[in-house]
């Protein structure tokens, strides 16, 4: 990991965060107990996020039911400096036991230095079996081994308001010409038509990979070098994004991603283009909400790319490679895919389980059978683009370059050449 000055600033202030619960971890080892941390990117005791306090009972039933031998200590942030923070820490060598990561390239940056450890001798006792398919592995496996537990499975789609959309005139729209037109309706209804946030550039990078992959983009062949980051389909995406940020919310610079859901659950606008875990958040801050929370795939673009591939990803948990105390961390992990909280994400969180729990659909969030609906009609699904480009550097680069365009810094030209330069820059051309 590079050490950078804020990231070891930042280690200082964690490290004396961690030295302040120093004394009841020391008496617990003294009484035998083995003491680990997990590390969340979420406020366990503030948050109202569903999802999250799930995460939270977890945890309470975990040490609950562990008492004498195994407890856990949460290290919580917020998700906008959540790496940040966490690899402050790794640096320092104070990586926590257990740890949350997004699988791809930036689950790579802790397992090439040997950071996180492989987990396959623990799989091995049945734990394996209870998931849904091998398939829900495929991102946390590097040379055959698995390095991290999927937790849940969401898919990126678009969030709307049917009483704002009723009120307008708006249908839901099927092509991005359509998409246009029903801003445009919204907007003259009085509504801001779209909340999203530039403040949290992945959000915005979300939206400019949705767009990239309906005009056909191959990014696999960009990673591979075998076509440029500049050409007339990522211009056109450039170009897209740049047209619809005329309907985004005033503050969208600034807001972060907590800001532009709120915007959505509190009415304040009519479409939110946002992961399926937003809808524990949604719910759990305006239950109210719910009824009035439609779901629909991104649109197609005509003369495009198979509208019915879908944005998909998982949270995960990835074991430290220098953890005094494995097995209390697989026990956690396992808490974590067990029966009571698989069945708990489905039917509260509104994520879709990765084990073959049977739960109660009728009692689940209403949008998650959106959400299945848009799965079981899907073609294929593809990562954020900022998780599937050649690093995580060249992903945040990559988010960065998508805020200069919202920001109209740069054009889409200008701002694609920047991203193949970078490519060429470290090594990747």
């Amino acid at each position: 990991m590079k050490k950078q000055l804020a990231a070891i600033l930042t280690a200082s202030m964690l490290i004396g965060t961690i030295a302040s619960v120093t004394t009841p971890i020391t008496a617990l080892a003294d009484e035998g107990v083995q003491e680990i941390t997990w590390m969340f990117w979420d406020d366990l005791e503030a948050s109202e996020d569903n999802i999250t306090k799930g995460f939270k009972e977890v945890v309470d039933r975990f040490n609950a039911d562990y008492e004498g031998q195994y407890h856990v200590t949460p290290i919580t942030t917020t998700l906008e400096e959540y790496y940040t923070q966490l690899n402050a820490l790794v640096d320092a060598g104070q990586t926590p036991d257990v740890f949350i990561v997004s699988p791809g390239p930036n689950l790579t940056d802790y397992v090439a230095p040997g950071v996180a450890a492989p987990l396959d001798e623990y799989l091995a006792d049945g734990w394996k079996d209870t998931f849904s398919s091998d398939a829900v592995f495929a991102q946390q496996t590097y040379d055959g081994q698995i390095y991290a537990i999927p937790l849940n499975i969401a898919a990126a789609c678009v969030f709307y308001n049917k009483e704002i959309f009723e009120e307008a005139g708006a249908e839901v729209p099927a092509t991005y010409d359509e998409l246009l037109d029903t801003c445009q309706k919204i907007k003259d209804a009085g509504y801001t038509p779209i909340t999203i946030s530039a403040g949290t550039a992945w959000c915005l990078s979300m939206l400019a990979g949705y767009l990239c992959d309906r005009e056909g983009v191959d990014l696999a062949a960009i990673n591979a070098g075998e076509e440029s980051w500049v050409q007339d389909k990522t211009i056109a995406a450039g170009e897209k994004l740049l047209e619809l940020s005329q309907y985004f919310q005033e503050t969208a610079a600034g807001d972060s991603n907590d800001d532009a859901t709120a915007a959505l659950y509190f009415e304040e606008a009519a479409i939110l283009i946002q992961g399926s875990w937003a809808i524990g958040q949604m719910n759990g801050a305006n239950p109210d909400f719910e009824e009035k929370c439609g779901v629909f795939q991104f649109p197609a673009i005509e003369g495009g790319n198979d509208p019915n591939r879908v944005i998909a990803k998982s949270d995960s948990l990835a074991m430290s490679s220098t953890t005094a105390s494995p097995e209390a961390c697989v026990a956690l992990m396992k808490y974590f895919t067990d029966d009571e909280a698989q069945k708990y994400t489905a039917e509260v969180g509104g994520k879709i389980p990765v084990t073959k729990v049977e739960y109660d659909a009728s009692v689940a969030p209403a949008q998650l059978a959106d959400v299945m609906e848009i799965f079981g009609n899907a073609t294929g699904t593809f990562g954020f683009y900022n998780e599937s480009l050649v690093s995580s550097d060249a992903g945040s680069f990559f988010d960065n370059q998508m805020v200069a365009i919202f920001q109209q810094e740069k054009t889409p030209e200008e701002a694609f050449q920047a991203v193949e330069d970078w490519y060429a820059e470290n090594g990747y051309r």
